[in-house]
């Protein structure tokens, strides 16, 4: 289908949930939307390799090189390349955040090569990517966070599947649905689909198993995701890893506007307001209800952007660090909505499904709290306990919850250092990378006057923690891979 031919049937759904035609024999003819289904491609992908360079696929020889120069503690977490990786972009169709129908598009990462493990039906991993505030994210070009999850999962022989999610590169959709768990689920549900269109066209063999995984608002997604699945009888997860993702959002939204709020919050919220707002949430009567008047106007398709954040700041659209009122700092939030919020929380107390906010926002985190399902398979919580930007407490009470209901998950804090489990070479992954961090933030200390620490805390949600919970991710699911070979003979 071409992607006018989708815009239209796009435009003619959302204009009315069930659209029929009559034929001049007075019979009716529905036409149909199919969430999952392959639109374009599979295309192949150009992988840059340098500044100025891109290759068709990328070697083990070649990643090699590639990962050393963005670090030596990377290239350690990755470990030693066995498989070459071809990437295809594809798009497929899903629904928006109101259930209206849409496109998205996905990276599908192919393993090859003569090691056995590079051959024959390979484990499927779907990859839910974390916060971007940029419109053009696009995994298939494995820059990134997208580099990291090719070297340590396809270069070791996992296909894996990794959309842009619904409002980035490839997609016609006007927002991002932000952790709205029932979107955000089945878009990667539609992507796993597609991708096996895809992949019946291109020869590739998947094997039975399906692997979870995501970092940060991909821990979120993952997770979302997992619980998606348990309702049907589609798909069967093998296991799911939630790395550093915001599960216990009633509680993390309550800590914030209590007045903590995190690292790149005011980049968060307008995600998440906007999200809500598009799926009938009603979190405000109009913008400046919620926001300061100077950055109301706008802001609901502010983001993703074509912008970098520093951009944003720098034109006036959003304040640098301050989401409410102080030191007469410009700031997000309308101090009237903050108290009418706090207004709710010490009239109903919440932290989990047993309670009944009156506040809008706060029912729309509670709605989107994943603190609601029992997982049945096996899971993975990774993070760091000093994380600035999505505090560990939400992998602690996470996994209290689903260890009161039967399915204690296996728990990663990367600062436990002396930890007696099977992520040692994640913990030491930690160490060299915040070692290597810390060189540099000295560095930088040195000629901004800002505090080592402060550089530290800065970097260590977006560079520290990431690598190594990947690391313990593919650990976890190499572990179960040798239990299902054992079995076997």
């Amino acid at each position: 289908m071409s992607r006018i031919a989708f815009a239209l049937l796009v435009a003619v759904a959302a204009a009315a949930p069930a659209f029929a035609a009559e034929s001049s024999s007075g019979a009716r003819s529905m036409l149909v939307f199919e969430r999952g289904t392959l639109l374009s491609g599979p295309t192949l992908s150009r992988i840059e390799t340098g500044v100025f360079t891109t290759s068709k696929r990328i070697d083990p020889a070649m990643l090699s090189e590639v990962l050393e120069k963005a670090g030596d503690a990377l290239a350690d977490v990755a470990g030693k390349p066995r498989c070459t990786i071809t990437t295809y972009s594809l798009r497929y169709s899903t629904v928006g955040g109101s259930g209206e129908p849409t496109d998205a598009s996905t990276a599908l990462m192919l393993p090859s090569g003569k090691d056995p493990a590079c051959q024959g039906p390979r484990p499927v991993l779907l990859y839910a990517h974390g916060t971007s505030p940029l419109k053009d994210h696009n995994m298939a070009s494995l820059r990134g966070e997208a580099k990291l999850v090719a070297a340590l999962f396809t270069a070791q022989g996992y296909i894996v599947v990794a959309p842009n999610y619904a409002g980035y590169e490839g997609s016609s959709l006007s927002y991002h649905p932000y952790l709205n768990a029932e979107q955000q689920a089945a878009d990667m549900i539609d992507a796993l689909r597609a991708a096996r269109t895809a992949m019946v066209k291109l020869k590739a063999q998947s094997g039975p198993q399906l692997f979870l995984t995501g970092y940060s608002q991909g821990g979120y997604v993952a997770l979302a995701t997992q619980r998606a699945m348990q309702h049907g009888s589609e798909f069967k997860v093998t296991a799911a890893a939630g790395l550093s993702g915001p599960y216990a959002m009633a509680r993390f939204a309550d800590m914030v506007f209590g007045g903590a709020p995190s690292a790149g919050i005011t980049l968060y919220l307008p995600l998440i307001a906007t999200s809500a707002q598009r799926a009938g949430a009603a979190i405000y009567s109009k913008p400046d209800e919620l926001y300061e008047s100077q950055y109301a106007n706008g802001i609901e398709s502010l983001l993703p952007s074509r912008l970098k954040p520093r951009e944003l700041v720098k034109q006036g659209k959003l304040p640098k660090r301050a989401l409410f009122a102080r030191d007469a700092q410009p700031h997000l939030v309308r101090t009237s909505y903050r108290e009418a919020y706090l207004q709710d929380v010490a009239a109903n107390p919440c932290d989990g499904s047993e309670c009944m906010p009156a506040n809008n926002l706060r029912k729309w985190m509670l709605k989107n709290d994943l603190r609601n399902y029992v997982p049945q398979s096996p899971l993975l919580l990774c993070g760091g306990s000093k994380d600035p930007s999505v505090p560990f407490f939400n992998a602690t009470a996470a996994a209290e919850y689903f260890s009161q209901h039967g399915a204690p998950p296996t728990v990663v804090d990367l600062e436990e250092q002396d930890a007696p489990d099977d992520f040692r070479l994640s913990r030491l992954a930690f160490g060299l990378i915040r070692d290597e961090v810390a060189q540099r933030a000295k560095e930088e200390a040195a000629k901004s006057g800002r505090s080592v620490q402060e550089l530290l805390m800065e970097n260590y949600h977006t560079r520290m923690a990431g690598a190594p919970c990947l690391l313990a991710a593919r650990s976890y699911f190499n572990s179960l891979l040798r239990q299902d070979a054992l079995v076997a003979h």
